[in-house]
């Protein structure tokens, strides 16, 4: 039966001899044959001699035996080695059987085996031992050592191969020459892989081994010329069957099969098609991988981004503390715990796509361009716009607290001069509105024109009280208070009321006044009563409303100015004493004269309200809201001092903390340009580095907590520092991003360093050139510096050339070049890196030299998983001569290495 053309995983050659192995080497293999305890099975060793002397028309029943004379040996020899021998001794004597054997011996060392303990006189005495150990250096060295594949020659080449032919079989996996072959599925897969129409590998299982040993060892007699050399019976019996039958007997099926070598060289040529094919895909996946967890990091962190900045960027305020207090709680949540971890997300992305980058330059890719609008530079973008909405944000929110907290101050206190102002104005419009000088005697009306003149006193005295809370009520619409309707409503009654009552006054005057030349008995001590009470009632009111007047003080200056002021106001309080005294005194001088004349009176003053008992119990009001009022500004002192210390507190750390931060992005920009060590050392002390930084976190929480007990006390001020939380949380956050940003280089290096095969010395002298030629020392050569460094190394440059050197070293067009764009740049014309054309032609040697390839072409060839990969990416084949089902290959290898709709 004639063989059939099957692909091969490799390729396989026959060494030549200057390959094979010094003597030492196989004279150690057969030292170690003959004392092995487990030596090689006779049956095994006599049907490969068999399989040989059969070429020559003989064969050997007992290998012990029939080899003593040396004649079927020497024939042996010149079958396998396919060269002549000396002239065989025909005689029966054992000295002709000597001479053969040594003949025999002799062409066996002058083919670079050293014999050693194996002489001419053991074979011809029969010695069992000696004979197996002969046959299994005959083995090994023509049937064995001559095994060559993809380097690797003799026992490992063996091995080899049958690894590459049985690749494609799931549950067949061999690892050594004894207990892979157990279950038989080795052997009848080797026979499947070259001959599939003698064997139904699917009926096979693999917890059948005998039905397995048996087919695969009489398809191999029957169809493939190779005897029966093991018996089933012997290898699953055997816990470790014998490794150098094993060896013996899978040696015949590589002769065997090697035939079709010289026949099947382009079916050879398409299985390393399909290996080149297999390794870009595998490239290809992965890099398609690391695409689509871009874009989805990208896309979640934009979209973190898009809905938080309209949240940042609202700025409609509340109208109440607690509501504006909430928003800054909830903005401090936002900064400690929301924002955190999409710094990392927005660092971790910047990782990834320049780990991305440099693999597509290694594996000769074209850049990756992430979809539009997820760009790094969109991203760094959108999170500018975040970052510029935060700060307002903050700033916002405090004003907000600050305006709130006027506006709380300013509307109670214009309640309490409002309610002053109306419980003084009640009942004063029907008092002016009376005409009881009608009727009153002369000296009623003059009591009643010096009652004006005094009401008129106390008329003015209140003018500055209407002028305050006017003046209150234009603060509060001016600062857009949530209920100015309602204050201005107020207001404007109060002076509606102030004005009638001015009218009414003025009328009232005129009135009594042309009345006066009818009147001239006046009593001047309740006049002087009168007049001198009304000021010192007012005094007293205002005294009143000061010392219950509500205070705002954010420093120890302002509630010590306030309590000097208070001392003063107490410094006063004997000599109103006084005053107090002397209108009482009036008022006495006054009884006393109604006691002594009999004067009828009506028993209240008639130029005034006011009474002896009002002004003690107003006096006695202001006594007790003295010591009220010292009580509290010394609690309001004990506030502010406590305020002072958690201002010191906070910056004793942030004044420590600050300097730090700045240290240390200096020593990391230091780090990157400087060159101490193998690029390991400098990975190994950047992540030293980095845990340092990152120990020093608990230092940073514990300003955080400094930070929020001075925003809870309200404190906005601290003259004590320059740093402010804002400025630590973003030189923390800009350390953290630049030492992970400078491991990355550092790994991308290593990364470029391996794949190019560059050497340390190689990226010593790569960093020195960079930073010579990086003038300003900032990890970045300028357009014009890299110019001057490759006219320095010897390019002659051009505009057009340099401008094409240009977009490779910087596809963003930054006018900056990178060390990592530096060192690929260097080595890539010394790259050995795939191309479209080579994978091309590796199609189409798979495609049997045609323009298209078929599914099945593909699935045979390639592996299950990258077959249907190209299946499904592969657009259908348009030219005139393409089948049904057939496939474009061409578009398909421009694509992987071009702008891929992959």
């Amino acid at each position: 039966m004639a063989f059939i053309r099957r692909p091969y995983p490799e390729r396989l050659t026959i060494s030549s001899y200057r390959d094979s192995p010094p003597p030492e080497q196989l004279r150690v293999k057969c030292l170690n044959v003959m004392t092995e305890k487990n030596f090689p099975l006779p049956q095994t060793f006599t049907a490969w001699c068999n399989s040989h002397l059969r070429k020559a028309g003989t064969q050997i029943e007992n290998i012990e035996e029939d080899f003593r004379d040396g004649l079927k040996l020497m024939l042996l020899l010149e079958v396998i080695s396919g060269e002549r021998l000396a002239k065989p001794e025909r005689g029966k004597m054992r000295v002709h059987k000597i001479s053969n054997v040594n003949k025999a011996l002799n062409f066996i060392a002058s083919k670079g085996v050293k014999l050693v303990s194996i002489g001419a006189e053991e074979i011809v005495d029969g010695n069992a031992k000696m004979t197996l150990g002969m046959i299994w250096t005959i083995i090994l060295r023509f049937a064995i050592q001559d095994i060559s594949v993809e380097e690797t020659s003799a026992k490992e080449g063996l091995l080899l191969w049958c690894q590459r032919k049985t690749a494609p079989y799931k549950n067949v996996n061999i690892q050594n020459f004894h207990i892979s072959w157990k279950d038989g599925l080795g052997f009848c897969a080797l026979i499947h892989r070259h001959r599939p129409e003698l064997i139904d590998y699917g009926k096979l299982r693999k917890d059948d081994p005998m039905t397995n040993l048996n087919t695969a060892f009489d398809v191999a007699e029957k169809y493939l010329d190779i005897p029966k050399m093991l018996d089933a019976e012997d290898i699953v019996g055997t816990a470790r069957p014998d490794e150098k039958a094993i060896m013996t007997y899978v040696s015949s099926f590589y002769h065997a099969f090697s035939v079709l070598l010289d026949q099947s060289q382009t079916t050879c040529n398409a299985e390393t098609a399909a290996n080149r094919i297999c390794k870009v895909l595998a490239v290809n996946q992965e890099n398609e991988q690391l695409m689509e967890d871009y874009e989805k990091l990208a896309s979640d962190l934009l979209e973190w981004i898009r809905r938080t900045i309209p949240w940042l960027e609202n700025r409609v305020p509340e109208n109440t503390m607690q509501s504006m207090q909430q928003k800054l709680e909830d903005f401090r949540d936002y900064r400690r715990l929301h924002k955190p971890p999409k710094v990392q997300e927005k660092c971790q992305l910047e990782i990834s796509f320049n780990t991305l980058q440099t693999k597509l330059r290694l594996s000769n890719r074209p850049a990756f361009m992430p979809s539009e609008g997820k760009m790094v530079s969109d991203i760094s973008n959108a999170w500018g716009s975040l970052e510029g909405a935060e700060k307002g944000y903050e700033e916002w929110l405090l004003n907000e607290i600050r305006r709130l907290e006027r506006l709380d101050h300013l509307a109670e206190k214009f309640r309490q001069k409002a309610a002053i102002h109306e419980a003084w104005t009640e009942g004063k419009e029907e008092m002016l509105q009376q005409r009881d000088y009608e009727t009153a005697s002369l000296s009623e009306i003059k009591a009643l024109l010096k009652k004006h003149e005094a009401f008129e006193s106390d008329l003015a005295a209140h003018q500055d009280r209407v002028e305050q809370i006017a003046a209150i009520a234009q603060e509060l619409n001016e600062l857009d208070y949530y209920d100015s309707p309602s204050v201005n409503a107020r207001c404007q009654k109060i002076c509606d009321q102030w004005d009638a009552l001015g009218a009414m006054t003025q009328k009232r005057s005129e009135a009594l006044q042309r009345t006066e030349k009818l009147l001239e008995t006046i009593d001047q001590l309740y006049l002087e009563f009168a007049k001198r009470a009304a000021p010192f009632n007012n005094w007293m009111e205002g005294a009143m409303e000061d010392l219950q007047d509500t205070f705002i003080v954010h420093t120890i200056e302002e509630i010590q100015g306030l309590s000097t002021a208070h001392e003063q106001f107490k410094a006063t309080l004997p000599e109103a004493d006084k005053e107090r005294q002397a209108i009482l005194g009036i008022h006495n001088e006054i009884a006393k004269i109604v006691q002594t004349y009999h004067v009828n009176m009506a028993g209240t003053n008639p130029y005034t309200t006011i009474n002896p008992q009002e002004i003690n119990t107003k006096w006695d009001k202001v006594r007790q809201l003295v010591p009220q009022r010292d009580q509290a500004l010394i609690e309001e002192h004990a506030r502010q001092q406590n305020n002072e210390r958690l201002r010191r507190q906070f910056a004793n750390q942030a004044n420590v903390i600050g300097p730090w931060i700045q240290n240390k992005m200096e020593e990391i920009g230091r780090i990157s340009i400087e060159m101490h060590g193998t690029l390991e050392d400098q990975l190994n002390h950047l992540r030293q580095y980095e845990k340092s930084i990152v120990n020093y976190k608990p230092k940073i929480d514990q300003l955080e907590g400094d930070h929020q007990l001075i925003q809870e006390a309200l404190i906005f001020d601290n003259k004590h520092t320059n740093y402010t939380m804002e400025h630590i949380r973003v030189g923390w956050e800009q350390l953290l991003t630049t030492i992970a940003r400078t491991i990355n280089e550092i790994e991308n290096q290593i990364l470029t360093r391996d794949a190019k095969g560059i050497s340390q010395e190689q990226m010593n002298e790569f960093r020195a050139s960079f930073n010579h030629f990086d003038r300003k020392r900032t990890g970045l050569m300028e357009a014009e510096d890299f110019k001057t460094c490759l006219i320095s190394m010897g390019y002659n440059l051009g505009e057009a050339e340099f401008a094409r050197i240009m977009s490779i070293v910087d596809p963003n067009r930054m006018g900056l070049v990178t060390f990592q764009a530096f060192i690929d740049f260097m080595s890539r014309e010394t790259a050995d890196t795939d191309t479209a054309d080579q994978v091309m032609a590796s199609f189409k040697v798979l495609a049997g030299d045609k323009n298209y390839i078929l599914a099945d072409e593909l699935r045979r060839e390639l592996p299950p998983d990258q077959a249907e990969y190209c299946i499904a990416r592969m657009a259908p084949y348009t030219g005139p001569d393409g089948v049904p089902g057939a496939l474009d290959y061409m578009s398909f290898s421009t694509a992987l290495y071009g702008e891929s709709d992959l």
